[in-house]
């Protein structure tokens, strides 16, 4: 026996090293300092110089419209007032930061559209010191990417991954300046993909727990390799700072936004014509569904693709050529990437039998064409409120069990409606205690409207009855 022990001791204790060995080793931590070595100098920091007016600002806190989108978007409701400097000042300069990065040795820079939205003056500063002005190529603030170009030759460019390929719980890492600190480096993992925020349709969020703070907007995100995978773009936050959730734009829809303005300057995005809204528990059983996914389409624009391919309201999309709607948020992006002029399939459930519907994508309209109703062009008065709505035919009013009403069926992320809450699909009801019985009444309603106070205004949202306050802007803001 004591043979043995000589033997099996000595064993065992290695067996045990070895364990501990792997186990350290598997919970070794990644270490980014290659690449941050690597990848540094390709990171950008971005200032910007706009002009204000500030005699509008005069004796009272910024409104919704005059917040600067770089602070709206990570402040939120917590932007502190503005202090007025003196009276009649008339206008005077307004700074901001943000980050970007360096996609091609000719000088072309990527980074948020928000970053250098309404500035007058474009400066970029290298990772060497060089300060150099650039001109804005295009900016889609539907992605909310831009390109920039500086006049520059040779200058160190990064790596673009597949952001497809990303999983949760994967390690990733952010370079950029947060509140002016050039080259700031955080790390975290991935929390989620595919996230949808209420102001924007078109991207399919990566959610990270990467500390991003106002300054690291439009900065890259890496993965371990040292591959761009996303631009970090927005944090949720109640304080104004950092809460542990960050959301960045995949680069694979950053890089084909990219492509797109480089060569023209502007971006075209597949577009349906419909109004779509979520499928609740009570409309998947009574258009048996087995669950809540696709999208109901609530209602169908006069002359469009869809109109012109026979879509119907009540028809729920349930797949766009190969790829699933897991849910209404899911459509718009399939539909977006589609190039105008190309044919998809749309599988889609009419009357609880399952259809396919061959639509050739039209081309998005224009910033303001969107809103009208063909024969409601007189839209003044949706235009203050932001939306574009349509008028409810029985079916739907059976359908949301609703009286009266009509049906959000876009919406201006930037707008009154948007900062109250409204969103797609919602049924406005009320408009400052008048009831809203078609698209004419909320657009006398709005337009009788003031605007010196908050007014209630009465929508249903998935069956549900709520009130929201909303405040308009006079037609000179």
């Amino acid at each position: 026996m004591q043979r043995f022990s000589r033997y099996v001791t000595p064993l065992l204790f290695a067996f045990i090293a070895l364990c501990a060995a792997q186990f350290a080793q598997a919970r070794e931590l990644p270490n980014f300092t290659q690449l941050v070595e690597d990848a540094a100098p390709g990171v950008v920091n971005i200032s910007t110089t706009s002009k204000v007016d500030t005699r509008a600002m005069q004796g009272s806190p910024f409104g919704e419209q005059d917040v600067p989108e770089i602070f709206r978007r990570f402040f939120g409701d917590q932007m502190p007032p503005m202090v007025p400097r003196g009276p009649d000042r008339g206008s005077e300069k307004r700074h901001s930061l943000g980050s970007g990065f360096v996609i091609s040795h000719d000088g072309y820079i990527m980074t948020n559209a928000h970053v250098v939205d309404g500035a007058d003056e474009i400066v970029v500063r290298l990772n060497d010191r060089r300060e150099l002005e650039a001109t804005l190529v295009g900016a889609d603030k539907k992605t909310d990417v831009a390109v920039l170009k500086v006049d520059a030759d040779d200058l160190p460019t990064l790596d673009m991954g597949d952001s497809d390929k990303l999983q949760v719980g994967q390690w990733v890492a952010a370079i950029g300046s947060p509140f002016g600190f050039d080259h700031s480096v955080t790390s975290g993992i991935v929390s989620a993909i595919d996230r949808t925020l209420p102001s924007d349709a078109y991207v399919p969020f990566i959610q990270t727990d990467v500390a991003i703070n106002p300054g690291n907007s439009g900065g890259p995100l890496f993965n371990l390799d040292g591959e761009v995978v996303g631009i970090n773009s927005q944090i949720y936050t109640r304080s104004g700072g950092f809460m542990g959730i960050s959301f960045a734009i995949p680069i694979n829809v950053a890089m084909d936004i990219a492509d797109q303005l480089k060569d023209a300057g502007h971006v075209s995005r597949g577009w349906l014509g419909v109004v779509i809204q979520p499928v609740s528990n009570d409309l998947a059983e009574s258009f048996g569904l087995d669950d809540t996914r696709g999208a109901l389409i609530a209602d169908v624009t006069d002359g469009s693709p869809a109109s012109e391919a026979g879509l119907k309201a009540g028809d729920v999309v349930l797949a766009v050529d190969d790829d699933e709607v897991e849910d209404s948020s899911t459509l718009p992006r399939l539909v977006g990437r589609v190039s105008p002029g190309d044919e998809v399939t749309l599988n889609i459930l009419r009357d609880g039998d399952p259809q396919e519907i061959e639509v050739t994508v039209g081309n998005w309209p224009e910033e303001g064409k969107m809103a009208s109703d063909q024969q409601h062009s007189k839209n003044d008065s949706q235009a203050r409120l932001g939306v574009a709505v349509s008028d409810l035919d029985d079916r739907m009013r059976s359908q949301l069990d609703v009286d009266n009403g009509v049906v959000v069926r876009q919406l201006d992320p930037r707008g009154a409606a948007a900062a109250a809450g409204i969103a797609r699909g919602d049924v406005i009801v009320s408009f400052d205690s008048t009831s809203i019985e078609d698209t004419d009444a909320l657009i006398e309603a709005v337009k009788n409207a003031p605007t010196d106070r908050a007014i209630p205004v009465r929508i249903v949202r998935e069956g549900r009855s709520l009130f929201v306050a909303l405040r308009l802007q006079s037609d000179g803001d």
